[in-house]
């Protein structure tokens, strides 16, 4: 008997039909004799369509009071699933977040957890209950509900897991896995079997949506098991057959993934580029430029100096599109002058795409295979940054889907 965390995201609970079948699916691995914990998603569009009526309210609504409403929708898809699961012949019980609870700061829509109750959870799994805790949620020090941020569900189970000492956490999601890249973007990627934590965090923060950067790092830190897998296959499948589908996010590399030098590609679309030209080159003049851009809540991804050149240099690092004309104005209006900058420029209509591999540790040559083969499509690279287990380009966005299938097949990533 084993305790296994589910996690069932918001297509998955987006009907009654198919709240049905997760309460089937659940109900077939209590029936085998193993205590489950279900971290549910509010259906699909809820949080949306709550978040809407706050801002037609009140378009300067405050965060504490939209944590309060977008709140709701988990608790509703859980209490739902309570009754589908009591359908079923399972005795089932639902929480909320601050009736377990889930310890988390004050950050407003936003929030990190900080610990978990699980004194509750386990005297009811003990007695024979499937345990149903809303995602996304937790209570601040002050008695306050908070929410985790967007995907906030993931990071809800891995802890929630992590908490319990599950022996795995299963992450039910619309797609059966984690691929190689995006299928609607090259259709030869193919679903991995495994990948390490450390790939699935690089794949995760460069783009691939599987799963939420938040939960993967709680994944790894507490060293959970994890595995993708899809909601939408038959939910009477045979358990043996399940269990071993999806894809398992691993602790360490092992004998097979050797050969493997390349696991993924992963691309982020809605990248900007800007450049502060001919900036005096002292000390302290990056955190004169991103300092502001910091305070201002933008994120900055890659960053590249110049060499100096006559006491001058070039500035240039990557936002993301939709701060990259608050960003822009905020440099031009407050910083320009102040740092003597000749000029500043931008280019809000680029991508980067990323190779990633914990195989790069042991073979030499990834770069220059990724730069002939762009420079074979005639794809100009703009800015590159390397880590141990990744190296990221930013393109043209026009090119970055040929870009993407150019690297899949050069890597034969569309081979086992």
């Amino acid at each position: 008997m084993a305790l296994i965390v589910h996690k069932y995201g918001g297509t998955s609970m987006g009907s009654v039909e198919r709240i049905q079948n997760v309460a089937k699916r659940v109900a077939k691995w209590m029936r085998a004799g193993h205590q489950v914990v279900i971290v549910p998603s509010a259906m699909s569009g809820e949080t949306n369509r709550l978040l809407g009526l706050a801002k037609d309210i009140n378009p300067d609504a405050n965060p504490r009071e939209l944590d309060q409403i977008a709140s709701t929708g988990e608790q509703v898809s859980s209490g739902l699933l309570a009754l589908a699961l009591m359908r079923e012949g399972v005795d089932a019980v639902s929480y909320a977040g601050w009736q377990v609870t889930v310890h988390t700061d004050s950050a407003f829509t936003k929030a990190r957890i900080k610990s978990i109750d699980d004194k509750k959870i386990l005297a009811d799994l003990n007695a024979g209950r499937a345990v149903v805790v809303t995602g996304f949620q937790g209570v601040d020090p002050n008695g306050n509900i908070t929410t985790l941020g967007r995907g906030g569900s993931d990071t809800s189970a891995v802890a929630m897991a992590a908490a319990l000492k599950a022996d795995e956490c299963l992450i039910y999601t619309d797609v059966d896995g984690v691929y190689t890249t995006d299928p609607r973007v090259c259709e030869d990627a193919r679903r991995l079997d495994r990948i390490t934590f450390e790939e699935m965090l690089e794949m995760a923060s460069l783009g691939s949506k599987v799963l939420q950067i938040r939960s993967v790092e709680f994944a790894g830190k507490y060293k959970v098991k994890t595995r993708v897998l899809s909601s939408l296959t038959d939910p009477l499948m045979p358990l043996a057959e399940e269990m071993k589908s999806g894809t398992l996010i691993t602790f360490e590399e092992d004998s097979t993934m050797e050969a493997a030098v390349i696991s993924g590609i992963a691309f982020a679309r809605d990248e900007a580029k800007i450049t502060v030209l001919g900036v005096p080159d002292r000390p302290g003049i990056a955190y004169q430029i991103l300092g502001p851009i910091a305070n201002a809540n933008i994120d900055v991804d890659i960053i590249i100096q110049n060499q100096s050149f006559e006491g001058k240099t070039d500035f240039t690092f990557t936002v993301p599109r939709a701060d990259y004309q608050k960003a822009l104005d905020l440099l031009k209006n407050n910083v320009q002058a102040h740092i003597e900058a000749k000029e500043i420029t931008g280019d809000p209509k680029v991508s980067k795409v990323s190779v990633v591999g914990v195989g790069m540790r042991s073979h030499v040559g990834i770069a220059s295979k990724m730069f002939r083969t762009l420079s074979e499509e005639g794809i100009n690279i703009l800015m590159i940054s390397t880590s141990e287990i990744k190296i990221s380009v930013v393109i043209d966005e026009k090119y970055m889907e040929l870009a993407v299938r150019a690297l899949h097949k050069a890597f034969e990533l569309d081979q086992k």
